[in-house]
């Protein structure tokens, strides 16, 4: 989901960090509401960071990340995912690839803004954490992850050939089909430690109702 450095005009990178920034300053009091939280995006970006730097492989346009977002996203809750991505990011310019900071906000939009929807849309609407219902998030939001990347080619600075989009939107398709069974699978394992009062203080409230059920 790394667009890559130069095909964006600085005009269009300045509009992108005001909205990333917009996006940030609407949530940042949720992020404010306790403790708890600051720990769940400090674990949501530690482990964005560690999946997204175990897998990132260059396909067409841009790079494949194993991001783990529906079992971070699952398990922590939505603020810490959407501040947890913007710090990791962050992390992984400043420690690993100093020019992505100049995308900073490009790249944290592609994550964001298909979160956003499916967090407000299909994320409220589920009920029960089947292997179904979890492909189901997954497959909703990396279309939304390749959709972002195909807008910011779409008016890149340079000509992007649809085929080198296509071949990216496609190399995701065994990140929706694996990724899945590593959320059922946390997410049962957090139902049988639920009685753990660290593990409340880590995960989000309604998850492990949830892998209660489910377990």
């Amino acid at each position: 989901m790394h667009i890559e450095i130069g095909i964006l005009s600085p005009e269009k990178l300045t509009c992108a960090g005001a909205a990333a920034s917009a996006v940030l300053g609407a949530h940042a009091s949720g992020q404010l509401k306790s403790p708890t939280i600051w720990l769940r995006t400090a674990l949501a970006a530690f482990f964005f960071s560690a999946l997204m730097q175990a897998v990132h492989l260059k396909v067409g346009p841009s790079e494949l990340h194993l991001v783990g977002a529906m079992p971070i996203y699952l398990l922590f809750g939505f603020i810490p995912t959407l501040f947890g991505f913007g710090l990791g990011l962050l992390l992984q310019a400043l420690v690993f690839e100093p020019l992505d900071l100049a995308h900073l906000a490009v790249n944290f939009l592609s994550l964001a803004v298909p979160l956003l929807a499916l967090h407000h849309g299909l994320g409220k609407k589920v009920r029960s954490l089947t292997l179904a219902n979890v492909l189901k998030l997954d497959a909703v939001y990396y279309a939304g992850v390749t959709l972002m990347v195909g807008f910011w080619l779409a008016i890149s600075n340079v000509a992007a050939p649809v085929s080198g989009w296509a071949l990216f939107a496609a190399s995701y398709l065994g990140v929706v089909l694996a990724e899945p069974l590593l959320t059922v699978g946390l997410v049962l394992a957090a139902g049988r430690l639920r009685g753990s009062r660290l593990l409340r203080l880590c995960l989000d409230e309604r998850i492990l109702q949830r892998a209660g059920a489910a377990a």
